[in-house]
């Protein structure tokens, strides 16, 4: 258990987070905030909330985009859908985990409910939370078959939790053990393109509460719930925790995370990307040819349908780029029947053919390969090694301004904090 002791330790420590490492914490908070409240009137928001009113209604916390408050599971619960529900929200591309979204929702729920909090404990909360989840998701050597974002995110986000309810480092152990008792959600949802995803990222995000609830009230976990005989890595990946423990405190993780542009899956942003900038030189594109790792073509690799929903087409390739190539960006709002059966959105899907590229990482995002076509007879063939969005291909001013005016737009009711002054918002309830 000596890679778990490792985790515990570097979970409960003090942190004081360099300049850069806590200023792409800042920036990541206030993009979730910011998706989060888009997402506040996404489709089943309506059912969601409905559910989560039926919890209580005793206002500790707030829902992110709406002028209304919950008790803090629910509104986790809540808040944990709408950051995840566009699929929108920040990715470690390498741990295929949305580690920000869960942390993030998780902590406002509980700093609410504390009445504020210091907001330099609460940004090494976040980060050492995503720190937590990313490393989870590093240390996987398979493939995902259970939902990573919810069964890696779920310990980050209770011991994240449990850094600002203050728990001494034998807490911290039962904080472990008992989110391993919670953890739930397989890639199922992810295959048929179910609204069940983001209930389980939602899930996941109360559960966060819930756990660190019992811990403050004397329940205790099982311990050895990493690499134990029906650990995490026997159980939901195969891999060795120490492959991330070993390098505890010499990377933050949180200063690997990629951004979203566009709000789709993951997997297609390579390709939506590269086809906007390619648009935008004026030439007829008549072909697109994605050559991709077996996890791109898993994620988004299937047919467009006139019955498709929108959870799935926000997981459809196809109809993606029929969408980029027709609007010139993603708007969720256009996420509708309407859209799905008109004719020039089916006949543009058409022309998309994804190639496996035979990438042996079943965890592997990149890189990727397009190739397309034209009208006058020729063709381009770009390379794309890292994602717009990521790290070393951040998004320009014009790119994270689009993305905050459209978060804006499909927005409720919205305390200007959250776009203006992210932290102010996170840290003071008021």
């Amino acid at each position: 258990m000596n890679a778990t002791y490792k985790l515990l330790d570097f979970a409960h420590a003090n942190h004081v987070l360099s300049a850069d490492v806590r200023a792409d914490t800042l920036r990541l908070l206030g993009d979730a905030l910011a998706v989060g409240a888009a997402g506040s009137t996404a489709p089943g928001m309506k059912g969601v909330l409905a559910t989560a009113k039926g919890w209580g209604q005793d206002g500790s916390a707030r829902l992110m985009g709406r002028n209304e408050r919950l008790p803090a599971t629910a509104a986790a619960y809540v808040n944990g859908y709408a950051v995840h529900c566009l699929e929108w929200d920040a990715v470690h591309e390498g741990a295929v985990v949305h580690s920000v979204s869960s942390i993030v929702a998780a902590l406002a729920a509980e700093i609410d409910r504390q009445g504020g909090c210091d907001p330099e404990t609460a940004l090494a909360a976040l980060a050492v939370g995503v720190d937590v989840a990313s490393g989870i998701g590093l240390a996987a050597e398979t493939g995902l078959t259970f939902f990573r974002p919810a069964t890696a995110g779920i310990f980050g986000a209770s011991l994240a939790v449990a850094r600002i309810r203050g728990l001494s480092r034998d807490q911290f152990a039962d904080v472990l053990g008992l989110a391993h008792a919670h953890a739930a959600g397989t890639m199922q949802a992810h295959h048929e393109g179910s609204i069940a995803l983001p209930l389980q990222f939602a899930n996941a995000v109360r559960s966060a509460i819930h756990v660190v609830d019992l811990v403050s009230n004397g329940l205790t976990g099982a311990h050895d719930v990493m690499d134990g005989p029906f650990g995490h890595f026997t159980l939901f990946d195969r891999g060795q925790l120490s492959t991330y423990t070993d390098h505890l405190g010499s990377i933050w993780r949180i200063s690997e995370v990629s951004t979203k542009p566009f709000p789709s899956g993951r997997a297609s942003h390579a390709v939506l990307g590269t086809l906007n900038e390619v648009e935008q030189r004026g030439r007829s594109i008549v072909g697109i040819e994605a050559q991709v790792p077996p996890l791109i073509n898993t994620l988004v690799g299937r047919p467009m349908a006139a019955n498709m929903t929108p959870a799935y087409a926000r997981l459809c390739l196809p109809f993606l780029c029929a969408l980029m190539l027709r609007e010139g960006r993603i708007d969720p709002r256009h996420f509708t029947p309407e859209s799905f059966s008109d004719v020039l959105f089916n006949e543009i899907a058409g022309r998309v053919t994804i190639k496996v590229d035979g990438n042996p990482d079943p965890n592997a995002l990149s890189p990727q390969r397009l190739i397309v076509h034209y009208a006058d007879g020729g063709s381009d063939s770009i390379d794309v090694p890292d994602t717009l969005g990521s790290p070393n291909a951040p998004t320009n001013a014009a790119q994270s301004a689009a993305k905050r005016n459209l978060c804006e737009a499909l927005a409720l009711d919205v305390d200007r904090r959250l776009f203006d002054d992210p932290l102010s918002y996170f840290t003071d309830p008021r």
